[in-house]
C-alpha cells in the first residue's frame, strides 16, 4: 500500500483510513484496544477471531505493523516464562494518535467493558491474559 503515518497528504490519509477500517484489520485493532493490557498475544488475537484463519490474523497484524499502526513487543529472556507467550502486539504511539484523530479511541472504555463480559474463554486464553508483559510497552 505504501501509505505511512508520517505523511499527512489527504489522499494518503484517506488510504490509511480505508486500510485500517478494512474489516479484519479493524477488528484486530479493536481487539488490541479491548485487551486488559492492550497487548494481546497472537494466540489471544486468534481466539478472539474464530471465524478467521490463524494465517489471516497473522497476515493482517503484519500489515498493521508494516504501516506503523501496530508494534510487536517481545519479552526479554529474563522476563519470559516457559509455557507463556513471548511476543505481544500493541499500538504504536503514531497508531494511537492516528486512531485518536479518527475518534476511534473514544470507544476504548466500552471495548474493554465488552471484553470483560466474555466468560467462556478457554483456559489457555485466561492463562495468556495473565502472562507477563514487556515493561517498555
Amino acid at each position: 500500500m505504501g501509505a505511512s503515518l508520517g505523511n499527512e497528504d489527504d489522499t494518503t490519509q484517506r488510504e490509511l483510513v480505508h486500510f485500517v477500517t478494512q474489516q479484519t484489520r479493524f477488528v484486530l485493532v479493536n481487539n488490541i484496544l479491548q485487551h486488559p493490557d492492550q497487548l494481546p498475544s497472537m494466540y489471544e488475537l486468534e481466539e478472539l477471531n474464530p471465524s478467521v484463519s490463524d494465517a489471516t490474523v497473522y497476515k493482517h497484524i503484519q500489515k498493521l505493523i508494516d504501516e506503523g499502526i501496530v508494534k510487536e513487543v517481545t519479552l526479554d529472556d529474563d522476563q519470559h516464562r516457559r509455557g507463556y507467550p513471548r511476543k505481544f502486539y500493541g499500538l504504536t504511539e503514531e497508531g494511537r494518535k492516528f486512531l485518536d484523530d479518527l475518534d476511534i479511541l473514544a470507544a476504548e472504555d466500552t471495548l474493554q467493558q465488552i471484553y470483560d463480559t466474555i466468560t467462556d474463554k478457554p483456559e489457555k486464553m485466561v492463562k495468556y491474559e495473565n502472562a507477563p508483559r514487556p515493561e517498555e510497552a
